[in-house]
């Protein structure tokens, strides 16, 4: 054998053993790698894991918000923040979920019919659909709210006219039970049925009906002939307010449309009115109270009942002159009363009144009260202490300065 035999063996024995050494290198490496590798791998699938855990509750949250929207009950409680909430949702998972693509329809639906509003105009902008939600909820709260008003007040009309109905229906049979009983008078008359409702015409013939004498039959007829003529002239009801006003105020110095607040004053005008228009006809009224007595009392009520208005003015031009009055004396005083009720007392109360600011009328209506007075106040409160004394009848020029334009004539 040859020394090079040896070395060669030599050699070759390192280069196994290194071949060896670097072998198992190499496997601890690529058992490291392979760890490694197995380390990242199972790192990935904890994340992809984690990812797909919130990704499923996260749709598991969207479904339960959403789940409400298909229930009409929902809508019809739902506030405008509740709406935008589940439109938001059902936009961010329509893409890629099904139950929140058909949410998101019938949102669409819902808030188009009920709010008048598009949501494919809206967007994600869930604060621009609540405020238009809010918006056009307040208007149909007032429209609903007008609507409930108008239906209350069918309602209240319907109810109202079934009342009035029912009323009518007894007041017919109350006219026809009492036609029953004042039949003889009303065949006489030729009274229709429906004039009964004409309380003084009714009230007359039930005075006939039970009169026992011939002169209080004959007192009685008459008076139904006198209503019967003042319902062909005024109706049933008789004259209505606008027109006594109107005749009036148009007749009456000192009259105008404030006197027809007082009910008292109305009714003088009225019984005025009627005894005007029988006296033109000729009906002369019954011997204890004449037409024409009539027409005076009427006429003195009215001018009783306008004079509380001149009478106001008067006592504030006093007032006014109270100061310079009291440093006149007794002497002066005596004078007044000389002179009170004069032509020339009237004309220096009539300046009087005009300085006050009194209107026109209002000076005719207190002159015309002031001239059927014709006692001055200080001598009235003096003979009020004694015995009372007659007032004496006036004469004819001052009843007819008293008259309206249109009165009646004696």
């Amino acid at each position: 054998m040859s020394e090079s035999d040896g070395m060669d063996d030599v050699v070759d024995g390192g280069l196994r053993q290194s071949l060896m050494i670097a072998s198992r290198i190499a496997e601890t490496l690529a058992r490291s790698r392979q760890e490694s590798q197995r380390q990242q791998e199972h790192q990935d699938a904890q994340v992809a894991h984690e990812a797909q855990a919130r990704l499923a509750a996260e749709r598991s949250a969207a479904h339960a918000a959403l789940a409400p929207v298909e229930k009409d009950q929902w809508w019809d409680k739902a506030q405008p923040h509740d709406i935008a909430t589940a439109h938001a949702v059902a936009e961010g998972w329509k893409d890629h979920d099904p139950a929140a693509l058909a949410a998101s329809e019938k949102i669409r639906q819902e808030v188009f019919t009920r709010y008048g509003i598009d949501t494919r105009d809206v967007g994600t902008d869930a604060a621009y659909l609540e405020s238009g939600i809010q918006t056009a909820a307040m208007d149909k709260v007032r429209q609903d709210e007008l609507a409930r008003s108008q239906e209350e007040t069918r309602k209240a009309a319907a109810e109202h006219e079934k009342a009035m109905g029912l009323l009518a229906a007894a007041r017919a049979e109350e006219l026809r039970a009492q036609a029953a009983e004042l039949a003889p008078e009303m065949e006489r008359h030729q009274v229709p049925v429906e004039y009964l409702a004409n309380p003084e015409l009714a009230q007359a013939l039930q005075t006939a009906h039970s009169s026992k004498t011939p002169a209080a039959v004959a007192a009685a007829d008459a008076t139904v002939q006198e209503r019967m003529f003042l319902i062909g002239k005024d109706g049933i009801n008789g004259p209505d307010l606008d027109q006594l006003r109107n005749e009036t105020t148009a007749n009456i110095n000192g009259a105008d449309a404030s006197h027809f607040e007082d009910p008292q004053f109305v009714q003088a005008a009225k019984e005025m009115h009627e005894a005007k228009l029988l006296a033109e006809s000729g009906f002369t009224g019954s011997e204890r109270t004449p037409v024409e007595q009539r027409y005076e009392r009427a006429e003195k009520e009215l001018f009783a009942r306008m004079e509380s208005v001149g009478r106001e003015i008067e006592n504030r031009v006093t007032d006014n002159d109270s100061s310079r009055l009291q440093d006149q004396g007794l002497k002066t005083e005596t004078a007044a009363a000389a002179g009170y009720g004069s032509a020339e007392h009237h004309e220096k109360f009539a300046e009087s009144l005009e300085q006050s600011g009194a209107n026109e009328t209002q000076i005719r209506g207190r002159l015309v009260a002031a001239r059927s007075e014709g006692t001055h106040p200080s001598a009235a409160v003096t003979m009020g202490k004694g015995a009372t004394k007659a007032r004496k009848s006036r004469t004819g020029a001052t009843v007819g300065a008293e008259r309206g334009k249109n009165g009646l004539s004696r």
